[in-house]
């Protein structure tokens, strides 16, 4: 009897674990797990908006993410590179120039 051969081994495939906004939220440290219990929406907002800026980037180069069942998702490693895109990013407060000047009151 001739020796059997071995089935051809496929490359195992590991699901990644995705988190909803609140809980991407609280993977990337913005609030803790008892204030998301709370109901706190810290950090979920900056989320959102990062995922929904256009394709065009005329606001921004767009978060990594995933829609599921209508609902935005992001993926451990959707969060390692958003966490990179903003590493040591300037403040808010930090932009020079965007300040306007009062109106003119008629005299």
């Amino acid at each position: 009897m001739p020796p059997r051969k071995a089935p051809p081994t496929k490359p195992v495939q590991l699901l990644e674990r995705f988190h909803n906004v609140g809980e991407a939220a609280v993977r990337m440290g913005f609030k803790t797990q008892a204030e998301h219990d709370a109901g706190s929406t810290k950090g979920e907002r900056w989320l959102r908006d990062g995922a929904n800026r256009p394709e065009d980037g005329s606001k921004g180069t767009p978060f990594p993410h995933v829609r599921m069942n209508g609902c935005l998702m992001f993926s451990d490693s959707d969060l390692a590179e958003i966490a990179e895109m903003h590493r040591n990013a300037p403040t808010q407060g930090a932009r020079r120039g965007t300040r306007r000047r009062p109106a003119r009151t008629a005299a």
